[in-house]
């Protein structure tokens, strides 16, 4: 449960000081074009922040950290959040300082978006197991 909590202040803080991060360089460099940095203050506390907020409650009410799978899970699940949002901040901060991002960004940013998908299949495995497995 604490692992839970402090993934969840993590993605928060993370979030806030993207959202930062985005506002303050657009602003230093004049920039008013699409960037990714625009959307990573979302992706964070969405993909944080929210979704370790609601497993909270998910580990409160069926423990799932018991099953076998969980600690594969948070730290696949993790690697895959970290790994896109560093991404998405090069891409973005690329993008507004004017510099071509290239097929490399790309096709590591969809190296995190495998790993992130594997890790959701883990824990959607993981709920099924402790939602139709129970021995009444």
């Amino acid at each position: 449960m604490k692992k839970l909590y402090a993934a969840a202040l993590g993605y928060m803080i993370a979030g806030l000081l993207s959202g930062i991060y985005y506002r303050e360089l657009t602003k230093a460099l004049n920039f008013s074009g699409e960037t990714m940095l625009s959307v990573l203050h979302t992706h964070l506390l969405i993909l944080g922040m929210f979704f370790f907020l609601i497993l909270i409650s998910l580990e409160k009410l069926f423990q799932l950290s018991t099953n076998k799978r969980f600690s594969l899970f948070f730290w696949i699940y993790n690697i895959g959040v970290v790994w896109t949002i560093t991404l998405m901040a090069i891409h973005g901060t690329l993008d507004v300082l004017g510099i071509a991002s290239g097929p490399a960004i790309a096709g590591l940013a969809g190296m995190g978006h495998i790993i992130l998908s594997i890790g959701l299949i883990l824990f959607f495995m993981i709920l099924k197991e402790v939602l139709f497995n129970k021995k009444a």
